[in-house]
C-alpha cells in the first residue's frame, strides 16, 4: 500500500517544493495538499493519510488549530504530525511539542532534513517504506533541528555565525578617491529602507534593505563562501534600529548578482520574493513599509 502524506501550507511555493522533494526520494508516495487547516480537515475526511506536514502560521485555521482537531478526533489521534514553522525559538517549539506535534521543521530547511524527519515519523508509526532513492546526508548546521535537542536527548548543533550588519558607510559604500593636497570627501551613504536578517537552508546573513514592498525585498549582502542560489527558500526577519524583529516573512531567492562590475566585489545584490498569503503578516509589513 502506498505511503500517503498530506502537505498543508498557504504558500504554493512551499507546498510544491515539499511535494517535489518527497516524490524524488520516497518511491510510490502519494501526496495530497491543502492551503489551510479547513481544507486539510476536509482532505483527512476523504482519504487515509499516514503523515501530516503542516505550516504553523496560516490564515483561517492555523496549524495549531488543525493539530488540536486531529488530536481530539479518535480516528486521527495518533496520526504523525510534523510542524513546519519559520519560528525556531526554543519556547515556541516546546509549546508546540507539548501541544502534540511529533516533530518539527524550521524554515528554511534542506531536502535532507525534510526526508530524515518524514521517514523517522513514518517508521515510528509502523508504516512500511521502500528504500529511499538516495541516502540522507548530514543536516549539521541547522539550528533547533530536532525535538531531541530541546528535550536533552542530543547536543544542539551550532547555529551558523551571523555576520554583523554593515553600516551604510562600510562595505556597502564606494569610497571617494582621495585628492592630492585636499581633504578626502566622505563616502556617500546609500539610501536604505532598513536592515534584515536572511535565513537560508545552509546559511544566515545580514542584509541592508534597499527597497521593499508587499511582494518582494531588494537588498545587499556581503559576499560569503556559502551564498544562496536562485529558488532557495528564505525567511526574512526585518529588524528595527534597536535590533528587534518587526516582521518575519517567508520567500525564495528570485535573483542574486554582483553589485559591482569587479570580480573581487564584496557586495552582492539579492531579491527575495515573498510567498506568504497571511493577512496579519501583510498588515505588519504594510506598517513597516509606510514608516520606512
Amino acid at each position: 500500500m502506498a505511503v500517503r502524506i498530506l502537505v498543508v501550507d498557504d504558500a504554493s511555493f512551499i507546498r510544491d517544493m515539499v511535494k517535489r522533494q518527497l516524490r524524488e526520494k520516497i518511491p510510490g508516495v502519494e501526496i495530497y495538499d491543502a492551503t489551510d487547516g479547513h481544507r486539510a480537515v476536509a482532505s483527512l475526511k476523504k482519504q487515509r493519510v499516514d503523515l501530516v506536514l503542516s505550516d504553523w502560521e496560516m490564515p483561517g485555521m492555523s496549524g495549531e488549530e488543525l493539530l488540536q482537531w486531529i488530536r481530539g478526533n479518535e480516528t486521527f489521534a495518533n496520526l504523525p504530525f510534523i510542524m513546519v514553522t519559520s519560528r525556531g525559538d526554543r519556547d515556541h517549539v516546546i509549546k508546540a511539542v507539548e501541544a502534540g506535534v511529533s516533530d518539527y521543521l524550521t524554515k528554511p530547511f534542506t531536502p535532507e532534513e525534510l526526508l530524515t524527519k518524514t521517514i523517522k515519523q513514518l517508521r515510528k508509526a509502523g508504516v512500511e517504506l521502500n528504500a529511499p532513492q538516495k541516502s540522507v546526508g548530514s543536516t549539521q548546521g541547522v539550528a533547533f533541528s530536532s525535538v531531541d535537542v530541546l528535550t536533552g536527548g542530543a547536543k544542539q548543533p551550532e547555529k551558523p555565525k551571523q555576520p554583523a550588519v554593515q553600516e551604510a558607510g562600510g562595505a556597502f559604500a564606494k569610497p571617494a578617491a582621495a585628492k592630492p593636497k585636499a581633504k578626502p570627501k566622505a563616502a556617500a551613504k546609500p539610501r536604505t529602507k532598513g536592515r534584515a536578517q536572511l535565513r537560508f537552508p545552509n546559511t544566515i546573513c545580514a542584509c541592508v534593505v534597499k527597497d521593499i514592498s508587499l511582494q518582494a525585498m531588494n537588498g545587499l549582502i556581503q559576499r560569503a563562501e556559502n551564498l544562496p542560489t536562485v529558488f532557495d527558500q528564505a525567511v526574512v526577519d526585518i529588524e528595527t534600529d534597536d535590533g528587534e524583529s518587526v516582521a518575519r516573512v517567508n520567500g525564495y531567492v528570485h535573483s542574486i548578482q554582483a553589485a559591482e562590475s569587479r570580480v573581487d566585489t564584496n557586495v552582492i545584490k539579492i531579491i527575495i520574493r515573498f510567498v506568504d498569503n497571511d493577512p496579519e503578516k501583510f498588515e505588519v509589513l504594510s506598517k513597516y513599509i509606510a514608516n520606512s
